[in-house]
């Protein structure tokens, strides 16, 4: 696929969107979900999610289209203390349209880099994302 080609523009609104989200003070789990507008070749803004669990997040997600979600996690560690890693998650079903998917991976890097996120991992499965899932991978960084 396309490496570093940027397919798609980021609106102004989803850049608004990434920035607030980014400092929000909330101690709950919130999503930010992003979609490709294929007529406007743009990145927009689909849904915010705040107070959302794992399977909350994973039953709003369409399940043949891609999405960017951009995650805010509580996290509980084993030494009593308590964080909130954000993590970038890409999600592109097998099944999703060929044209759907070459849109979404051409503007990944560029969306990545403008939420300023270093924890980003990919699902090709819905089924795959959940908590325990989500734990093992936020454990390792």
């Amino acid at each position: 696929m396309s490496h570093g080609v940027k397919v798609c523009d980021i609106s102004s609104d989803v850049k608004q969107a990434l920035e607030k989200f980014r400092f929000r003070k909330d101690k709950t789990n919130a999503a930010l979900i992003m979609k490709v507008d294929r007529e406007k070749q743009l990145i927009c803004v689909d849904e915010l999610l705040e107070d959302v669990s794992v399977d909350e997040l994973r039953e709003t997600l369409p399940e043949h289209q891609p999405r960017y979600v951009v995650f805010s996690y509580k996290m509980e560690h084993g030494d009593g203390r308590i964080s909130y890693p954000m993590s970038f998650i890409y999600i592109t079903p097998r099944d999703s349209q060929i044209e759907l998917q070459i849109m979404y991976a051409g503007t990944k890097m560029a969306l990545q880099k403008e939420a300023g996120l270093t924890r980003t991992y990919e699902i090709r499965e819905l089924e795959e994302f959940t908590e325990e899932w989500l734990k093992e991978k936020l454990s390792r960084t």
